[in-house]
């Protein structure tokens, strides 16, 4: 019986001893890197480790020397540096969009006066009106691109009725739209109007009532006239 027990002992010390160097084979080797020297090492500067794979801690040790292969718990982790976060682009405001160039305009006007166009009482275009409705009004009608409107307003001097007045001026209008018209005007864009005694040419010097007829008629002269307003887009 003793014999045996001491066999069982032996072979459990045999045991322990086998596990205990597994566990030194298992490890991997510590080597301390720098001047601190917390742990025990052998000559190799390895630091010395159990069988259960834990550093021997020499009298010096403070928890200042802990290393991570020995002491992970007692060192301090490195927190993860903060990502940078990129500062978002601002959007440049957008350039103010230039409005569209106006529409170029062809609009004029021309303006038959005095007796070399309509002589006193009369709406019967003299060669003279025609030559200057030739020149300034279908002579510029080609620098439109196409004609809006052609607005045509006969007009009288004061001398007799308003009603015979408002018909002579009307009377004056129709003859040069109808002269127009004959030269190509398009006459679905052309209107009259007459505006009588109503409107006196601007810029006249007045005409005094007791001149006698003859000098009234000449002094008036200016009134008696016709406008051509013409409008449209230009080329």
């Amino acid at each position: 019986m003793n014999i045996n027990n001491a066999k069982l002992g032996l072979l459990a010390l045999l045991g322990s001893t086998l596990c205990v160097s597994a566990a030194h084979a298992q490890s991997k080797d510590i080597v301390l890197k720098d001047s601190i020297k917390g742990y025990a090492v052998d000559q190799r500067g390895v630091v010395v480790r159990s069988g259960f794979g834990l550093c021997w801690r020499t009298n010096s040790w403070t928890p200042a020397m802990a290393i991570s292969e020995c002491d992970p718990d007692l060192v301090k982790k490195e927190e993860p540096k903060p990502v940078p976060v990129a500062k978002p682009v601002e959007a440049k405001p957008a350039a103010p969009v230039a409005p569209p160039p106006a529409a170029k305009k062809c609009d004029f006007s021309a303006t038959l006066t005095s007796d070399e166009t309509f002589t006193f009482n009369k709406a019967v275009l003299t060669p003279t009106a025609k030559a200057k409705l030739d020149k300034e009004v279908l002579g510029k009608l080609g620098t439109c691109a196409s004609v809006r409107l052609v607005m045509i307003t006969g007009h009288t001097d004061r001398l007799g009725s308003a009603q015979y007045n408002q018909k002579l001026s009307e009377k004056r209008a129709d003859v040069v739209k109808g002269y127009l018209v004959s030269k190509g005007v398009d006459a679905k864009v052309t209107d009259t109007m007459g505006a009588g005694k109503t409107q006196p040419a601007q810029g006249v010097p007045k005409c005094a009532d007791d001149l006698p007829r003859k000098k009234m008629i000449e002094c008036l002269a200016p009134n008696r006239r016709v406008v051509v307003e013409v409008k449209g887009p230009a080329k």
